[in-house]
């Protein structure tokens, strides 16, 4: 690879990463359209414990539902990828997480580690998510009482309709 090329990876290798990032501080800012405009609109997501999505729109839309409600609290939080190019508009990325939520509906503390593959394609200047998967790896779900004391419910595997 010649110098001007090396220069591209290394700009393009960075803005997957920022993309990646703002996809997950959407998540916690509780902020759909930010979300929406890192996903091509017929983008796949496959997340473990939710319908498969063909499209962002009905993947946002639940979004809403489920994760912009003053009740719940979320982090995200992404550990350094590796991300990997198949050409010069095409790249996958491999994520490890570290979900953490706090739902005062339900009254339940959450913890989650879960890993991101995703597809990522160069269009009209700018990289977008094409397709990503979340498969989660272990989960600690406690309720929480009246009075505040924790009580495990899950411990280890996630269960199966969790989402």
């Amino acid at each position: 690879m010649d110098l001007e090329n090396r220069l591209q990876r290394i700009e393009d290798d960075r803005a997957i990463r920022d993309l990646k990032m703002r996809y997950l501080q959407a998540s916690d800012a509780k902020d759909p359209e930010t979300m929406r405009d890192c996903f091509l609109p017929d983008a796949k997501i496959l997340f473990d414990g939710f319908p498969p999505f063909n499209a962002r729109d009905p993947f946002i839309e639940i979004y809403r539902q489920m994760g912009c409600g003053a009740h719940i609290f979320d982090i995200h939080q992404g550990g350094t990828g590796i991300v990997e190019f198949e050409s010069e508009s095409r790249a996958t990325g491999w994520w490890p997480l570290f979900f953490h939520n706090i739902n005062l509906e339900q009254r339940t503390l959450t913890q989650m580690g879960v890993e991101y593959q995703d597809i990522y394609v160069k269009h009209d200047g700018r990289w977008w998510i094409s397709e990503t998967r979340s498969s989660r790896k272990s989960c600690l779900i406690h309720s929480v009482d009246d009075e505040g004391s924790a009580t495990v419910q899950v411990m280890g595997e996630p269960p199966e309709s969790f989402g």
